[in-house]
C-alpha cells in the first residue's frame, strides 16, 4: 500500500514545506511546523464551494466600477449586552463572521450563551453548535444563569458536514460554532485541531455565512502566548476578532476588540462575572481607580482612550533603592517606552533614576498601549522618587518626546469631560489639548476643573510642585 504523501504546515502563516525544518522557511517561526495530509484534489461538483464572495458581480471574471457595486448600510441587531454591542459596534451584521478567543474558562461560552439567548427572546432564529461539550452541559451551565427556560437550539456535532446541513434546514440568524478548534471535514484525513482542518473548516463556514447572511460566531483557542491557536489566515478570513481578557483572580472581564470590519477597533467591552453570568459594566473607569483614603505617592489618574471610550486608569510608580543593576519592570505598560521616559526624565528634568529599580503598574489590569500615557507616567515616577502625593482629584495625559516636549493627545476634550464627570478636580495636559475659545458647551462639561496646559516635561513638573 503506498504512502500518503505528508506536508509541513506552519502554525503561523499557513506556508507549507515537504520537510521538516525547525525554522519556517516562509515567515521565520520557529517550532511552528506540524505535519499533515494535503487536501485531495477537489471533484468538478465541488470546485464552486468558495464562490459565496461573488455577490453584486454580473459573472464570474467580469469586471464592475465602484459606483455601479450596490452597497447598502448593514443593519445592526443588538445582542442585549450594551458592552458586547460596543465592542462589535452596535450589534452583529447579517453575514459577518465573529471570531472570539481567549484563555480556558474566562467566560467565552457564558457570553455568547447569554447573548444567543438574549437574541433568541427578540425573535431571531438561533444556533448553538457545541464541539467540547454534550446538550446536557450546555443545560446546565443555562440553568445556572438562569436561563433554564431558553429556547435555543443546541446541536452536539463536530463533523462539519452535518453541521453545514443543520444550518441550511434551520436558516438561524445568529449561529455559534464552540470552538473551530473541535471541527472536521471528512475532505481532510487529518486530526481536529490541525492547520489544515482549521483552515479549511474556517472557510466553509464563512462561505456558508455570507451566502446564507447569517451572523457566524466562532469560539478560537488561544496558546500559552495568548495568541490564537491556528493558522494566521484565520484572523484574515473572518470580519471581526475579540479578545476576552481577565485575571484569574479577579471577577472582571474585558473583551477587546482587534479587527472589524464593521465598527472601530480598539473598542473595550468590561464584564463583571457573578453568580448569573456576565453583567456589563457601565462605569468602567470606576474600576480602574484604587481608593485611597489620603493621596499616596506615585500615584496618578491617567485619562486613557480605548476606542472610542475615554477611561480613567490609575498609573502606579514605585521608585526604591537598587543594586548593582537597577531593575525596570512594567505591568499593563510597556517596558521598552518606561526606559526611555525615565532618560526623558532625566535629561530634561534634571531627576535621575539611574541607580535607583522602578516600577509602574497599570492598575485593573487594564493594557495601555497609546503614548498619551507618558506624562502621567512621569509625573508618577517623580511622585514616588520624592515622596510627595499628587493633590486630590489630580489627572494627566499626553505623549512625551525626546526632546522633552509634550505633545497633544487625541480627542483630549473627550478625555477632560469623563474626568470632570468622574469628580476630578486638577488635570495637567499638553497645551494644545485645551481648546482657544471654549464654547458654552465644553465650559459645562469641565465645571469644577482646573486647567493647566503645558508644552514641557519641566514645565509638567513645575505646574505640580506649584500645587503643593
Amino acid at each position: 500500500m503506498a504512502k500518503d504523501r505528508t506536508l509541513y504546515l506552519c502554525r503561523a502563516c499557513g506556508g507549507g514545506t515537504p520537510r521538516w525544518h525547525g525554522r519556517c522557511p516562509h515567515c521565520g517561526a520557529w517550532n511552528t511546523l506540524e505535519e499533515t495530509v494535503p487536501a485531495p484534489e477537489p471533484s468538478a461538483n465541488a470546485r464552486g464551494r468558495f464562490s459565496a464572495l461573488r455577490q453584486g458581480l454580473a459573472a464570474e471574471g467580469t469586471l464592475a466600477r465602484l459606483a455601479d457595486i450596490e452597497a447598502a448600510d448593514v443593519a445592526r441587531t443588538p445582542t442585549g449586552l450594551a458592552e458586547l454591542d460596543r465592542v462589535l459596534g452596535g450589534g452583529v451584521v447579517p453575514g459577518a463572521v465573529v471570531l472570539i478567543g481567549g484563555d480556558p474558562g474566562i467566560g467565552k461560552s457564558t457570553l455568547l450563551l447569554q447573548a444567543v439567548d438574549a437574541l433568541q427572546r427578540t425573535g431571531l432564529p438561533t444556533l448553538y453548535v457545541t464541539g467540547e461539550e454534550s446538550g446536557a452541559q450546555v443545560a446546565l451551565r443555562a440553568r445556572r444563569l438562569g436561563l433554564g427556560d431558553s429556547q435555543v437550539p443546541v446541536l452536539a456535532e463536530i463533523r462539519l458536514e452535518a453541521i453545514l446541513a443543520t444550518l441550511r434546514q434551520q436558516r438561524p440568524a445568529v449561529a455559534v460554532i464552540d470552538s473551530i478548534q473541535t471541527v472536521y471535514t471528512e475532505q481532510l484525513t487529518s486530526a481536529p485541531g490541525s492547520v489544515a482542518q482549521v483552515r479549511e473548516c474556517a472557510a466553509l463556514l464563512t462561505r456558508a455565512a455570507k451566502d446564507s447572511g447569517a451572523t457566524l460566531v466562532l469560539v478560537g483557542h488561544v496558546t500559552k502566548d495568548g495568541a490564537l491557536a491556528g493558522p494566521r489566515v484565520l484572523e484574515h478570513m473572518v470580519d471581526t476578532v475579540l479578545y476576552f481578557e481577565g485575571d484569574a483572580h479577579s471577577s472582571f472581564r474585558l473583551v477587546r476588540a482587534i479587527k472589524n470590519r464593521f465598527g472601530a477597533v480598539s473598542e473595550l467591552g468590561v464584564f463583571a462575572m457573578t453568580e448569573r453570568g456576565l453583567k456589563g459594566v457601565g462605569n468602567p473607569s470606576a474600576l480602574f481607580l484604587s481608593q485611597h483614603r489620603e493621596p499616596v505617592p506615585g500615584s496618578c489618574v491617567l485619562a486613557t482612550l480605548e476606542g472610542t471610550r475615554p477611561l480613567l486608569v490609575e498609573v502606579q510608580a514605585l521608585v526604591d533603592a537598587g543594586g548593582p543593576a537597577p531593575r525596570r519592570l512594567s505591568v499593563g505598560l510597556e517596558r521598552d517606552r518606561l526606559a526611555m521616559l525615565l532618560a526623558v526624565l532625566h535629561r530634561h528634568a534634571g531627576i535621575a533614576t539611574g541607580d535607583q529599580d522602578v516600577f509602574v503598574n497599570a492598575v485593573g489590569g487594564v493594557r495601555i498601549a497609546e503614548p498619551a500615557a507618558d506624562l502621567a507616567v512621569l509625573l508618577a515616577v517623580a511622585s514616588s522618587l520624592r515622596g510627595r502625593a499628587l493633590p486630590r482629584g489630580f489627572v494627566a495625559f499626553g505623549e512625551v518626546g525626546l526632546a522633552g516636549e509634550v505633545r497633544p493627545a487625541q480627542r483630549g476634550q473627550e478625555r477632560l469631560k469623563e474626568a470632570a464627570k468622574l469628580g476630578m478636580a486638577v488635570a495637567v495636559v499638553p497645551k494644545a489639548n485645551l481648546p482657544r475659545k471654549p464654547d458654552a458647551t465644553f465650559v459645562r462639561a469641565t465645571e469644577g476643573l482646573t486647567l493647566h496646559g503645558v508644552e514641557r516635561v519641566e514645565e509638567a513638573l513645575e505646574v505640580v510642585r506649584g500645587l503643593g
